[in-house]
């Protein structure tokens, strides 16, 4: 048997964010994942929206992760010359009945530290998107896009260049928990048998799978995952916006938005279907609610102008109707593994969030930054 010093199970943003700052600090990491291709699941089917922290409760793991993480971002991506815009989005409110919620939503804001949101009226906002139908908005100039493929092999080559090594079609099938660590079972086409000091569960969609496959860890420990199906559809020709543009939000997301890509392209999404399996399938008969959703606030949408795009799945841990959770990072006071770290739900804002995530996960593996 094999034996490491850190393995990190998914090779997704959050992963390869992970085995960058562990490297960094000098452990030798090895990446196992199971896919052909880094980032195949939750990283690549998403909006690539870099969050302001608007959203999630004061002092929520979301808050506090998503502005150091956003702030993280930029700098990262402007030093590495990954693609990125800070383009800036409208929260909009359709009628005056939802202004209250506009006000509660910069409060919160301004609770997790962001204090850049700037109120504006009907007028202001057609000022700076003449197509948008609105009563209210509040402009948040922090947001923005970024090409996370791009981020993805910046990452993997850092990593890389601090020695990791990223193993593709690896997937992981059991766990043993011991003395000195996490012993792994690894197929693929060359199974194999390692044992680690340290393992971070970063397998996204399939973590609690994962888990449950750990002999030694507490079954009650391992919180239950649903998956929410988030559906995109993208516009036939260029959008007349230039920011980013989101209703008020809905109960398990933010709303039919209204989002753009680096090079202009258009896209909507995502709404909210429950699954009970990972589908990245799209039923265009779909497009008939998305229409109705974003006429509410862009009224000169053309029947016709929507072709299905693709699909994410968000690995929830509230189930369909209840309040939303936050993410769960367990590391060995919670659960009594020693080395073992667990990622649990982190669905959005884990872009964002990413790099501050992986700080989070060293803390909790007492692994000191790098001098």
């Amino acid at each position: 048997m094999e034996h490491l010093d850190c393995v990190v199970v998914g090779a997704g943003v959050i992963g390869l964010a992970v085995a960058r700052a562990l490297a960094g600090r000098g452990r030798e990491v090895v990446v196992l994942e199971a896919e052909p291709a880094i980032g195949m699941h939750t990283s690549s089917h998403n909006s690539e929206v870099v969050h302001a922290g608007i959203y999630y409760p004061a002092g929520s793991l979301k808050a506090r992760l998503c502005v150091a993480g956003r702030s993280a971002l930029y700098d990262y991506c402007a030093s590495r010359g990954v693609p990125h815009r800070r383009c800036g989005k409208l929260i909009v409110a359709t009628h005056p009945g939802q202004h209250g919620r506009l006000a509660a939503l910069k409060a919160q804001a301004e609770a997790n530290g962001v204090n850049d949101l700037e109120w504006i009226g009907a007028a202001r906002a057609r000022a700076l998107e003449p197509e948008l139908a609105c009563s209210a908005a509040l402009a948040s100039p922090s947001t923005g896009i970024v090409d996370s493929h791009a981020y993805m092999l910046a990452l993997q080559g850092e990593a890389q260049s601090h020695g990791a090594t990223v193993v593709l079609r690896s997937p992981v099938l059991r766990g043993e928990a011991r003395a000195g660590g996490v012993a792994l079972d690894v197929g693929g086409a060359e199974p194999m048998r390692l044992a680690a000091r340290c393992v971070v569960n970063a397998a996204g969609l399939f973590a609690q799978a994962l888990a449950h496959g750990i002999s030694g860890l507490a079954p009650e420990s391992i919180p239950a995952c649903h998956y929410a199906k988030g559906n995109y559809f993208t516009l036939r020709g260029r959008a007349p916006f230039s920011r980013l543009i989101y209703p008020v939000p809905e109960s398990a997301g933010l709303g039919v938005h209204l989002t753009l890509d680096l090079a202009g392209q258009a896209r909507f999404g995502p709404d909210v279907q429950w699954v009970s399996a990972v589908d990245y399938s799209v039923d265009p008969a779909r497009a008939a609610g998305f229409y109705a959703a974003i006429r509410a606030y862009w009224p000169g949408l053309a029947q016709g102008a929507l072709e299905a795009g693709y699909a994410g799945v968000r690995p929830k841990l509230q189930p369909p109707g209840g309040p939303a959770e936050d993410f769960l990072i367990q590391g060995p006071r919670d659960h009594g593994v020693p080395g073992l770290v667990n990622l649990y739900g982190i669905e959005s804002p884990g872009l964002t969030a990413s790099l501050a995530i992986a700080e989070e996960v060293c803390a909790r593996l007492g692994a000191s930054p790098p001098a």
